[in-house]
């Protein structure tokens, strides 16, 4: 990982380095299980909730000045309500919970414990803030005898289980993106993944 560097940088502070999380979304939710036919338009829009917020957090991975993954976390309060709604159903204070949204990072890259790097300074940052007891995320369900599911492929559960989330059955949201070889976007079910937040201290 010598070569790589790890830096968070508000949401608002972004620039024109949006572009970059943009480019790598497309790139990799291409393959399963998001399978997401991407475009412009989509992720200026989806975006824009992380750059709005003044505590969101941006997450890059840079090789040299190449941004080769990145990641994104945000108050649960400050996201849309279709993501507030499964915790406020279960009891939970949104304003309580820092949401963490995607990983993204190129694969040759993979293997290197990036994804370990990003996770670690999402929850830094959510520490950091100091009003939080929760820190969640939410992954796209597919079952597993889709036949478009690659033979090779390799879920990331026990990696999340390592590090003390818990997938919650009962927690899902709904969200529609176009599919590769869709005409129009479909509604996907996700299911969110839970872990409490220690203080720091």
């Amino acid at each position: 990982m010598s070569e790589v560097r790890i830096e968070t940088v508000p949401g608002p502070a972004i620039g024109e380095r949006i572009a970059d999380v943009a480019r790598l979304r497309i790139a990799v939710f291409r393959d399963w299980p998001y399978l997401y036919d991407g475009d412009a338009a989509y992720e200026a829009h989806y975006l824009q909730t992380y750059t709005r917020a003044p505590e969101s957090a941006f997450v890059l991975a840079s090789d040299g000045a190449r941004v080769i993954g990145a990641s994104t976390g945000i108050p649960l309060d400050q996201e849309a309500l279709e993501f507030q709604a499964p915790f406020i159903a279960r009891g939970i204070d949104p304003s309580r919970v820092f949401y963490c949204g995607e990983s993204v990072l190129l694969p040759s890259y993979r293997g290197r414990g990036i994804g370990h790097a990003f996770f670690d300074a999402r929850e830094a940052h959510a520490r950091a803030l100091g009003r939080f007891d929760w820190i969640a995320f939410a992954a796209v369900d597919r079952d597993d005898n889709d036949p478009r599911r690659p033979t090779d492929h390799r879920g990331n559960e026990a990696f999340w289980t390592k590090r003390g989330y818990v997938r919650q059955p009962d927690m899902t949201m709904h969200m529609a993106w176009k599919e590769i070889g869709e005409h129009v976007a479909s509604d996907k079910v996700l299911t969110f993944w839970l872990r409490p937040l220690e203080k720091l201290g």
